[in-house]
């Protein structure tokens, strides 16, 4: 009762407006739309399996949101080193059917002059597109908007979409601020292993993405689970050239194999010569006798 009376007590023109998340889905890649520069394009050729998609729908004329939610984009893709173009793209499609692809065209121009990267007008995309289009598009990411005709404004929510290079939706970050670390960790979860470095999947790996906060968030078991296999890791690593040392000085100090002479190998009961049982009774005598010495002799005292 107390969400439905909050919904009624939201102004005509917010209502029914929202976004709904549908990760997972993918989106009709064959929706056709005109870049900035007027050409004919469909989204096919910008998913085209080679880079993920930082994706959102505005339109030009938009009197604030949508200048503070590129700009905010825009802001913490600067602080990326990554650059639009080469590891991403941006495209922003307009909701308006009337904007033109000149308006779009300026628009693009302020954005990358915010940007400033070098070839990254490649990388920033602004579409415009009959209306049939953009409802095809606007449903498949959940996007719900409405024309105001008493203002000739559109009501919209704020949010981008992370995009997986074959048009598969990951993420949704919503708002108009947006952290770096969020977007790069967004981009790597969906680039399916084309960009990011091995220390960034062990990151995605240990962090957990918090919608309640918008960011990602440590997640302690798989950290330790990290930080067990990184352990090991190192262990083995620095005992293995102890490993090598001691199997490469085991092999050097084998001795080679010899024949046995036959005089080795006579049993040990052969009968013994008699010169040599009489050097040994000899031997035994001196012993008794020494044993017999050592029993008479008086002890050292100290007086």
């Amino acid at each position: 009762m107390a969400q439905a009376q909050l919904v009624t007590d939201l102004p005509p023109e917010m209502q029914g407006v929202g976004i709904d998340d549908k990760s997972g889905d993918k989106i009709p890649l064959d929706l056709r739309f005109r870049d900035e520069n007027g050409k004919a394009i469909s989204l096919a050729e910008i998913f085209d399996g080679e880079r993920p998609v930082l994706l959102s729908l505005n339109y030009s004329d938009c009197p604030m949101l949508c200048g503070l939610q590129l700009n905010g984009l825009v802001s913490a893709l600067g602080k990326l080193e990554w650059i639009a173009g080469k590891e991403f793209d941006v495209v922003s499609v307009s909701v308006d059917p009337l904007e033109s692809p000149v308006r779009a065209k300026l628009t693009q121009q302020k954005y990358l002059r915010d940007y400033n990267r070098p070839g990254a007008s490649a990388g920033f995309r602004f579409l415009t597109g009959p209306q049939k289009s953009i409802t095809a598009l606007a449903d498949a990411i959940g996007f719900r908007y409405k024309y105001v005709p008493a203002t000739g404004e559109y009501s919209h929510s704020a949010a981008t979409m992370v995009v997986t290079p074959s048009g598969v939706l990951s993420r949704y970050l919503y708002g108009v601020m947006y952290d770096p670390q969020t977007i790069r960790l967004s981009l790597v979860e969906a680039g399916e292993g084309k960009i990011g470095s091995p220390l960034d999947q062990i990151i995605l790996f240990c962090f957990h993405y918090d919608e309640t906060k918008g960011r990602y968030g440590p997640v302690a078991k798989k950290i330790m689970s990290a930080g067990a296999g990184v352990t090991i890791f190192l262990m083995a690593a620095g005992l293995l050239p102890y490993w090598l040392t001691r199997n490469a000085s085991n092999g050097a100090s084998t001795p080679p194999a010899t024949e046995t002479s036959p005089a080795s190998s006579a049993p040990t009961n052969a009968p013994v010569s008699p010169a040599i049982a009489h050097n040994e009774a000899q031997y035994d005598a001196q012993y008794d006798q020494a044993e017999e010495d050592t029993e008479i002799e008086e002890p050292l005292t100290i007086s």
